[in-house]
């Protein structure tokens, strides 16, 4: 079976450990990245296009992970790189955009007559490395059959429905993710300025109903004062704004997305955007004039 030729664009946190997955299962691969240095680690094992047309132009599958909607715009369609894909080939863009500017990619590329999908990820840089993202998928069947091979590498892959589906999950993903960031924080800082030990509370916390990945991951991170970024806190910032845009659109109020939305605009505010988005406990220490530390660090110093 000949596997299909990948062009990747995009190898920052998240693109270069998804690459080494698709390389590591075979696929032959293009890259592209805005900063070639980014790319060159892998150049005995995939070819650096020089540009995204160059990548696009010999590609079965072209996958997007950058930053945002406007520069996927930028970097694909605004640059005309769009207009040498191959007839039949598959774009699927795994950054997290816009709904609507998914619908509008995947009319670009029909036109082109290519395939599309929307696919963003959850689960960080460790999902990415461990090849466990939850890869979220909007498209058609035939298309979604098709990538099938590709997104096994990278995690477990759920369909949910036409182009822009994947997205919407997104942001269902985010908004709990952001508002759950926000919960773990008000409750170690609670726990730890009443006298309790915050691991130990996590640590019970684990084995009820709030027990999650963010208790356990993010808390942890809390504790350890690590906020070297995984997500950084501007993309979670990004992506509640486009939570909170998508739901104007709709006619919705959601006031937890709203008032979290606010507390990591103010983080960032205060110059955290490039920690990782459980920093925003940063903010609320900062709103309280407390740090969250162990009582026993405190006896020791």
């Amino acid at each position: 079976m000949t596997l299909p030729h990948i062009s990747f664009l995009g190898i920052g946190l998240m693109g270069t450990p998804m690459v080494s997955r698709l390389l590591a299962a075979g696929f032959p691969m293009t890259i592209w990245n805005r900063s070639r240095d980014k790319a060159q680690p892998f150049q005995e094992r995939a070819r650096v296009a020089d540009s995204p047309a160059d990548a696009v132009a010999d590609a079965d599958v072209i996958i997007t992970m950058l930053e945002n909607g406007s520069v996927v715009d930028q970097v694909l369609y605004h640059s005309g790189a769009i207009a040498g894909l191959r007839q039949g080939a598959l774009v699927v863009d795994m950054s997290s955009v816009e709904p609507g500017t998914a619908r509008r990619h995947a009319a670009r590329v029909e036109e082109q007559g290519g395939q599309y999908l929307d696919a963003p990820v959850s689960g960080g840089t460790r999902g990415a490395e461990a090849g466990t993202l939850s890869i979220m998928v909007g498209g058609a069947d035939e298309a979604f059959v098709q990538a099938a091979d590709i997104f096994h590498p990278m995690g477990k892959v759920t369909h949910i429905g036409p182009v822009g589906s994947g997205q919407l999950a997104k942001l269902a993903n985010q908004a709990i993710v952001g508002i759950t960031i926000g919960a773990v924080s008000e409750a170690l800082l609670l726990a730890a300025k009443g006298g309790a030990r915050p691991d130990k509370v996590r640590e019970a916390l684990m084995g009820g109903f709030a027990g999650s990945k963010i208790l356990e991951q993010h808390g942890e991170r809390m504790l350890q004062r690590n906020f070297e970024p995984g997500a950084p806190a501007r993309i979670q910032l990004k992506d509640l704004r486009m939570i909170l845009d998508e739901a104007r659109a709709e006619g919705l109020s959601l006031p937890l997305s709203q008032r979290v939305f606010e507390e990591y605009r103010a983080l960032l505010a205060s110059g955290h955007g490039e920690v990782d988005h459980s920093g925003l406990l940063l903010e609320l220490e900062r709103l309280n004039g407390v740090r969250l530390v162990e009582p026993a660090a405190d006896k020791d110093s």
